[in-house]
């Protein structure tokens, strides 16, 4: 495991950002393509989702797997062991808590709530946006209902 200089991990740190991450951007351009037009990072509802199709009232979360605590069954022993553990395990804890909430609001309003892991986007992009499409369609089969 390779131990990071202060420095190092500060510069790490800075170079994570929550808006307009490869993640977001690729999957926006999957959608754009396939002719949906959406908000991005849309601070009018709870989370501000990165993605938002208005129209259906479709809230999407591109959300990287350390940060939101993928698998964290294995992650947080994994962090115990680490520098910093109980900064991180609280931290990735109440990451997890505040997704959890912002699903139940947006639930609660009427809104469907997609979130797809970072790595999914990046390998299998195509069905991200099959998922997305799915909800569409249930939405508009709803309406039509």
């Amino acid at each position: 495991m390779d131990v990071l200089t202060k420095e190092q991990r500060r510069k790490n740190m800075q170079n994570i950002h929550s808006k307009n991450t490869k993640i977001e951007v690729k999957l926006r351009k999957a959608l754009w393509k396939k002719g949906y037009r959406y908000r991005k990072n849309y601070d009018r509802l709870p989370g501000k989702p990165d993605i938002v199709l208005t129209k259906y009232k479709i809230a999407i979360f591109c959300d990287g797997e350390f940060f939101h605590g993928k698998d964290w069954e294995v992650l947080k022993p994994r962090l115990e062991k680490s520098n910093n553990s109980e900064f991180w395990i609280k931290k990735i804890s109440r990451n997890r808590e505040r997704d959890d909430e912002i699903n139940k609001r947006l639930l609660y309003e009427g809104w469907t709530v997609i979130r797809f892991w970072g790595e999914d986007i990046l390998k299998r992009t195509d069905e991200c946006v099959k998922v997305i499409e799915e909800a569409v369609f249930d939405i508009c089969m709803e309406d039509m209902s």
